[in-house]
């Protein structure tokens, strides 16, 4: 970057740190906040849905006697959706690097859409054979795709929108919408369960209702993405023209895209344990009634969301590197105990502690998470450099953290899953400790 194009840039970070946040500019940046995040929250609602009626419609696609062989098809075909994720990342870190981050987020959304229609219209197995669950894998993929682009945007944008003292709060409405759209998921699930329909009206048609509501929740928020204002962070990298590629840009950061891998491998893998297969563990590992089942989540769920903005919050005054250390060491120290303890839980409400602790501990990572890739990376390479190395680990660990565990119970070596998670999170731990502070070391103000 030439010396004049620094000067620039410092004199625009410079006067930034100088001016008051004003009350009119805080009012600014909550509604960006808040409709950016919208489509976050409808996107995860709608790769949730999946996991949350799973219970009601794998036996649908999958034919057989065995429950554990039909959930585990399910989760293996949840698991493929994230084979394409990458691709997500790519295409839309791409689309968002060189022409903005809402036109980028505006895609994403519609594209889940259509993937949520498909899932809500696929005849089943009696109907059609195996070109049922043939579909059902195209919408995965689908949703896999726009929900592979999504991460890296929102990640981007919540972050560019933030002012320097509060992006760690502000970006934890990253996971706060994220969580969100899962429990949306839950509670409509617990709707349909106790006010609107039958076990066996759920079981036969009743479970399509949630992709249709999805498929129009992600219309309204295309809708309300159109009136998105772009971040002032990518409209300044803008004035000058791009030198090349975001791709072949991101190859200039190879020890922040392996920090990016290093950081989601163990905080992915707990995530998706106590989200998306945490529903089956506690129904077909602690025997949970479907109520409690739903019940336990939502209310775990809830908590979870509760903790970001005050994770995000405690990062603005501490630094990253402290939260993620803590997520770390309680993650490598208690996750077999916790797990071990909550397959023998005596009733919901002791289940429900015991994930409520667990969520203490994931919470150091998933709160700061997205501001802590987002402040490795340059604006110009921000989306993608965030988004692809994301997704790819994700693709790894996270999308098959269910199969596995599924699969380690079908052999009869349920526990063989909590010394893996185990192993994920001690060497996150290890990248962790080699890191520098992101809040002190951010690129949040660099162009090139």
């Amino acid at each position: 970057m030439a010396q004049s194009e620094l000067a620039v840039g410092a004199d625009i970070v410079a006067s930034i740190k100088a001016a008051p946040l004003t009350a009119a500019d805080m009012r600014r940046r909550v509604r960006q906040i808040f409709v950016g995040s919208m489509g976050n929250m409808v996107e995860w609602y709608d790769f949730y849905a999946y996991a949350a009626f799973a219970l009601y419609f794998a036996h649908l696609f999958f034919p057989g006697n065995d429950v554990v062989v039909q959930q585990l098809s399910a989760a293996l075909l949840f698991a493929l959706g994230f084979l394409v994720r990458p691709l997500g990342g790519l295409l839309f870190g791409q689309l968002a690097d060189r022409h903005g981050r809402r036109k980028a987020l505006t895609s994403s959304v519609l594209l889940m859409c259509f993937g949520s229609l498909m899932i809500a219209v696929t005849p089943t197995y009696a109907s059609i054979g195996i070109a049922a669950p043939a579909l059902l894998l195209v919408a995965r993929l689908i949703q896999g795709l726009s929900l592979g682009g999504e991460y890296g945007i929102s990640a981007t944008y919540l972050s560019e929108v933030a002012d320097e003292k509060h992006r760690g709060f502000f970006s934890s409405f990253q996971y706060v919408t994220l969580i969100g759209g899962q429990l949306l998921a839950i509670l409509v699930l617990l709707m349909l369960q106790k006010v609107f329909l039958t076990h066996e009206q759920l079981t036969e048609w009743g479970w399509r209702i949630p992709f249709l509501i999805g498929a129009g929740l992600a219309i309204v928020t295309a809708l309300m993405l159109r009136f998105l204002h772009e971040t002032e962070a990518f409209e300044e990298a803008r004035k000058s023209p791009p030198r090349e590629n975001p791709t072949r840009a991101l190859m200039k950061y190879p020890r922040e895209v392996m920090l990016v891998v290093g950081l989601t491998m163990g905080g992915t893998a707990a995530f998706y344990t106590y989200t998306t297969y945490m529903q089956k563990f506690l129904k077909l590992s602690v025997k949970l009634t479907d109520d409690q089942t739903t019940l336990v989540t939502a209310g775990s769920l809830l908590f979870a969301m509760l903790l970001q903005p005050v994770f995000g919050a405690i990062s603005d005054k501490i630094g990253r590197k402290w939260l993620l250390i803590a997520f770390g060491v309680t993650g490598t120290l208690f996750t077999i105990p916790l797990l071990t303890a909550l397959q023998t839980a005596q009733g919901p409400l002791q289940a429900f502690f015991l994930v409520a602790l667990a969520w203490l501990i994931v919470s150091g990572y998933t709160s700061i998470n997205a501001v802590v890739k987002a402040e490795l990376f340059p604006t110009r390479v921000r989306a993608t450099g965030v988004g692809l190395p994301y997704a790819i680990t994700v693709s790894i660990f996270g999308g098959t953290a269910e199969s596995i565990a599924l699969w380690f119970k079908s052999i009869g070596h349920e526990n063989w899953f909590y010394y893996y998670l185990t192993v994920c999170i001690g060497t996150s731990l290890g990248v962790i400790l080699l890191m520098r502070d992101t809040r002190t070391a951010s690129a949040m103000s660099r162009h090139d």
